[in-house]
């Protein structure tokens, strides 16, 4: 089933379980995949859902460490909530192992030798970890850990 397909179920069991802060986190979602789909003309693929879903995620966590540093436990607490029902709609995380031999195998096949490089081993990971959720972030570190 269709991403937007499993929102548009869930939006609807929401509604009906008059459960606002689902129902209104499955609308974000759903406008902002929707969104997506309208700026670049083009259905959503597995790629694109997942960017855009990364792209949510990165604002929640920006949001509650600043509701946070704001003394607003309240709000941060909501944004945490919605963190979580946006979570549950990102594709399977790779392993540990799976992540480290992507990791190896790219720094293999690019032949990097050091932290010079970092940017094309980045850049062939993201290729191989297409359609699965990984933090840009994290793997970054990985990466330079490895090239280190």
């Amino acid at each position: 089933m269709a991403l937007l397909e499993r929102i548009q179920q869930d939006l609807m069991a929401a509604m009906k379980a008059k459960d606002e802060l689902r129902l209104a986190t499955l609308r974000m979602i759903k406008a902002a995949l929707k969104k997506h789909e309208v700026d670049t003309a083009k259905p959503l693929d597995a790629e694109a859902e997942v960017r855009v879903l990364s792209s949510l995620i990165k604002q929640r966590r920006e949001a509650i460490e600043a509701y946070q540093k704001g003394g607003r436990p309240d709000l941060a607490a909501r944004e945490q909530a919605e963190l979580a029902i946006v979570e549950s709609y990102l594709p399977q995380a790779p392993t540990e192992e799976e992540l480290e031999a992507v990791i190896a195998s790219a720094i293999q096949e690019v032949g990097a030798t050091g932290p010079q490089h970092m940017g094309q081993v980045m850049k062939l990971c993201r290729e191989k970890l297409a359609g699965k959720f990984v933090d840009g972030k994290q793997l970054a570190e990985r990466v330079r850990a490895r090239l280190s």
